[in-house]
This record gives C-alpha cells, structure tokens and sequence, in this order.
C-alpha cells in the first residue's frame, strides 16, 4: 500500500526547494550588470514570453470550461500544455534577464503609478503561484482530485492573473526598451 502522507510530504519538499531555487535564481538575475553586447535573439525574448504568457491565459480560460463541461481529458491537455508553455516562458524568461538588461518606466510617465502597481503585484504572485501551481499538478496527476479542486480554486485565478498580466507589463513597458 502506498502511503499518500509519506508521497505528499516529499512532493511539497521538492516543489518548495524548487520554488526557492526559480526564486534566488530571479533574485540573482536582476543584480547583474548589462552586458555590452547582446547576441541578435535577446531582442526578441520579451516579445517571446509576452507572447507566451497570453497563449498561457486563452489556455487556462479553455481550459476552466473544459472541467465545467466535464471534460477531464481536455482539461487535462489544456493545463498541460500551459505549464509546459510556461516552463519555456520561465526560462526564456531566465535567458532574457542573464544578460543583465533592466529597462525602466518612466518616472515623468502620469500612468506609472499604475505600472507599479500591476507591475509588483505580478512579480508577488508569480512567485507565490509557483508552488501552488507544482503542487495542484501533482495533486491531479497522483489522484487526489479533491484535494487538486481545493487548491485550484486559489492557484487558477492566481495563475490567470500572472499570465495576463505580464502581457499588460509588456505591452506597458516595450515602448521603452533600447535595443
């Protein structure tokens, strides 16, 4: 007989050191100094995770009328495919921010109140979202669908939220990259 209790301790060991480690990595990541000269693709990656991150919102949207229509084995697909998706954003997202590119918003722009304000709760629930993302995949995919519904109910909007919103950073923010 398997012991879920003994499996679901080590599955929340590894998804909280993984979380820290994506975590330090992105810490450390925004403390490098810009490198002088950017290979020809690096201009290209923010496109790249917007693009992803708003594939990654229609999934999830798709994919919440999937499991309310009863239908487990799209809805199964579209969360697959969307963290997948988000694996790459994740680490394009890594690749992009090695080279030590910081862009800032304006501080003269009358909207940047606002920038920050979508622009840090995003960075907040990102990091939040993780873990809680890592743990209702393994909730759903060892079997323990109620306890998968129960955590779902905070990390899908959590998850949507991140998604959508770093579209709107980037749609806010691109103007003022100089590549």
């Amino acid at each position: 007989m398997i012991d879920t209790t003994s499996q679901n301790r080590n599955a929340k060991r590894i998804v909280g050191t993984l979380s820290l480690v994506v975590l330090g990595l992105v810490i450390l990541l925004n403390n490098l100094p810009q490198q002088s000269s950017l290979p020809w693709f690096v201009p290209w990656l923010p496109r790249l995770n917007a693009t992803l991150n708003a594939i990654c919102t229609v999934l999830l949207l798709l994919s919440w009328r999937m499991i309310r229509l009863h239908r487990i084995d799209w809805h199964k697909k579209l969360n697959l495919t969307a963290f997948g998706l988000s694996t790459v954003f994740l680490l394009s997202y890594v690749l992009f921010h090695s080279f030590g590119i910081e862009t800032k918003f304006p501080e003269s722009n009358p909207i940047r109140p606002f920038y920050l304000t979508i622009l840090i709760s995003h960075i907040v629930l990102a990091a939040v979202v993780l873990p809680m993302v890592l743990l209702s995949f393994y909730y759903a995919l060892s079997g323990q669908i109620e306890t998968h519904r129960r955590l779902t109910r905070w990390s899908m909007p959590i998850w949507l939220y991140v998604t959508s919103t770093g579209v709107l950073v980037y749609l806010m923010i691109s103007p003022y990259y100089s590549f």
